[in-house]
């Protein structure tokens, strides 16, 4: 049976997870501007084209096109489920 998280839960670890903090676990992030840039996880690449927006609380990497928000990181770094990837927030 698959487990069911309440959307107001979602919601709440979601704003209270810091996605550039997450991410900042993973790979080594440099401010540039508004946003954090380093070398993506997803794809093996010399010159910095991840991006992490702490403002819109997403990722996108302009090298590969990967992107998303905390949970869907986690879920593609750590090849999580969602619901594993809420708890793991939580």
């Amino acid at each position: 049976m698959t487990q069911r998280i309440p959307e107001e839960t979602i919601e709440q670890i979601r704003n209270q997870a810091d996605i550039v903090d997450v991410i900042g676990n993973y790979v080594k992030l440099k401010k540039q501007g508004r946003n954090y840039i380093g070398l993506c996880p997803f794809h093996g690449e010399k010159t910095p084209s991840f991006s992490v927006s702490p403002e819109k609380q997403i990722f996108h990497c302009f090298g590969c096109g990967k992107g998303g928000n905390v949970f869907s990181f986690l879920m593609e770094h750590d090849h999580l489920s969602f619901v594993e990837s809420v708890k793991k927030n939580s």
